[in-house]
């Protein structure tokens, strides 16, 4: 579902301006995470480009935005195609006037027995997951390169590291971001550009229900046949239950900001510490 908390509660907690004349692109920013970093970005001061798929989520993005909508970008863009990414970072840069950090939150969940996991499927969580993620990377980079304390920050997550039954795909997926991420970090060390990704688990969004429109938020976190005797064997890293996104995006705001020039190369782990 989209995410709730209004701007008005995120600026209540007496955040800081890191964000004043900063220009950011933030996709999957229609619901869940990306949404509420949208919101905590406009909080700081921020301006930002808000892109997904789903236009019923950048509405919902825009109106949660409040009186700082008029800092607020909103353009659809899906990021598993090619001339979709090209536009929408064009877009951006004609909005923003430029860029300082991108934000990569958009990507789905899919799970499935892998013999039973079509090739379609398989190609289509790479596709949107690590190809969509290194595509806005590269359309950005020329104007990360001219921009203000530039700093990337992918979406990893914890079944890059830990085992998740049933999302061979997508822990696969998510490892090919974080390895990607650290080879960035390299790449682009002498230009200035800061690239560090974030592990999200136990996060309550669309992405684990399925209730969301958006790329970032397709599909159940287990198929209907999953061998539950299994999966409760894992039931420890459940943990105390699910935080709300905003414990994703504060961490977020900080990997962004100039509170985190010293870090580029690395990932945080935001679980709730249910994978030790």
């Amino acid at each position: 579902m989209p995410y709730s908390h209004g701007i008005g509660s995120i600026i209540g907690r007496g955040t800081m301006n890191r964000y004043e004349r900063r220009r950011v692109l933030i996709t999957g920013a229609g619901s869940g995470i990306g949404q509420a970093t949208a919101l905590r970005l406009l909080a700081e001061g921020g301006n930002v480009a808000a892109a997904d798929i789903s236009e019923n989520g950048l509405e919902s993005t825009r109106e949660a935005a409040g009186r700082s909508a008029d800092r607020l970008t909103v353009l659809t863009m899906d990021i598993a195609n090619e001339e979709s990414v090209k536009a929408g970072v064009t877009r951006t840069i004609e909005a923003l006037g430029g860029l300082d950090a991108l934000v990569n939150a958009a990507g789905i969940l899919r799970s499935s027995h892998t013999e039973n996991t079509s090739l379609d499927l398989f190609e289509q969580i790479i596709r949107v997951n690590l190809l969509g993620t290194f595509l806005v990377i590269r359309e950005a980079l020329p104007h990360l390169r001219a921009g203000n304390a530039p700093a990337v920050v992918n979406f990893s997550s914890t079944s890059a590291a830990f085992a998740h039954p049933y999302m061979a795909a997508y822990a696969a997926s998510k490892g090919g971001v974080q390895s990607m991420t650290h080879a960035l970090a390299a790449e682009y060390s002498q230009d200035g550009i800061r690239f560090n990704s974030v592990q999200p688990g136990s996060i309550s969004s669309g992405m684990t229900d399925g209730s969301g429109e958006s790329r970032e938020n397709q599909g159940p976190a287990l198929p209907e046949d999953a061998n539950m005797e299994l999966f409760g064997k894992l039931a420890p890293a459940l943990g105390p239950g699910f935080a709300e996104p905003d414990a994703v995006a504060g961490v977020v705001a900080m990997l962004a900001s100039a509170d985190g020039k010293f870090i580029t190369g690395t990932e945080i782990r935001i679980d709730g510490g249910t994978h030790y």
